[in-house]
Parts: structure tokens; sequence; C-alpha cells
């Protein structure tokens, strides 16, 4: 049985950690596309967590052309069923092909599931996989375990932290 909290095991990713693990998706991705070259026509980003990952690897494999879908999967910390807040353009995305769907992290891989049924012959990639949600993922980058929590960048500010031992 696990007593502990959700930031218990909490995985703390800085700025420089999501770009440097963004980039090297790109990397990972790079003349996979099936365009010539192994290009790929889009980027679409998951909003919100998806945003800065998807700027990074369209910046990195020079694509120009890049839009969003929101996907609400979560209430503050609970999670609850998927559902499309917005959609990309339509006469972009067609049936998929060519496109790079782009996210932070899959969880129990709800999101990617219902953002797959719309777009079947998309490409997901996220920066980060955990274990029942992996299936629904093309290329990732770091696998962690389920009952890790992943703690973003932009989730978190600095703040002032008391000594271990004596006054400040």
């Amino acid at each position: 049985m696990n007593d502990r909290l959700p930031h218990e095991k909490g995985f703390h990713v800085s700025w420089d950690q999501i770009h440097r693990d963004a980039r090297a998706l790109a990397w990972r991705l790079d003349g996979k596309g099936p365009g010539e070259g192994g290009t790929w026509k889009a980027v679409v980003g998951i909003t919100r967590g998806g945003l800065v990952p998807a700027m990074i690897v369209s910046r990195e494999l020079d694509i120009r052309v890049v839009d969003t879908i929101s996907v609400k999967s979560y209430n503050h910390q609970e999670r609850t069923d998927a559902v499309v807040t917005k959609s990309p353009q339509v006469d972009l995305m067609g049936d998929g092909e060519g496109i790079l769907v782009v996210d932070d992290l899959v969880d129990s891989g709800k999101t990617l599931e219902l953002v797959r049924r719309l777009y079947p012959k998309a490409h997901f990639a996220t920066v980060y996989a955990k274990p029942h949600g992996k299936p629904q993922v093309d290329t990732y980058i770091t696998e962690v375990s389920q009952d890790t929590w992943i703690f973003f960048p932009w989730d978190m500010a600095l703040q002032y932290v008391q000594p271990m031992r004596g006054q400040d």
C-alpha cells in the first residue's frame, strides 16, 4: 500500500531540463516524417503542457506550421474524462497524416487516446511517458513510474527555504 502523497514521489523538471529533453525529442524525430526528406507538415501541441515542447520541437526541426488542440482531462489534480475544448484547423489536420502531435507527458493515456481517435495517422510524441499511457505514444524520451508526480517548471515558483540549522 502506498501512503505517500503525490508530491512525495516527485520528479522536478527545471526549465533547462525540459529544454534539453524537448530538443532530444526533436533529434529523435528528425527525418522520421512521411514528407520528402523525412519532413513533417505541422506540429500540433496539446495545451497546455505540450506548448513548450511543441515550440522547441518545431524550432529544432524548422517546422513553421504550428497549431494547438486543447484537451481538458484534469480538474486541479483530479483526473476527469478527456474533452476537446479547442480543435486545430480542420483543413490542416485531415486524418493526421504528416502531423506531429506533441505533449509534455502521457500519464493514463486518455488524452492521447482521444486525440488519436480524431487523427489516427498522426505521429504522437511526448517528452515523458508513464507505463499506462505508453501504448498511445509513438516516440518519447524518458519513462517514469506510474506513481511519480512530475512537477513542470510552469507549475512551480521559486521561494525562500529556511536553513536546516540556525538562523538566516
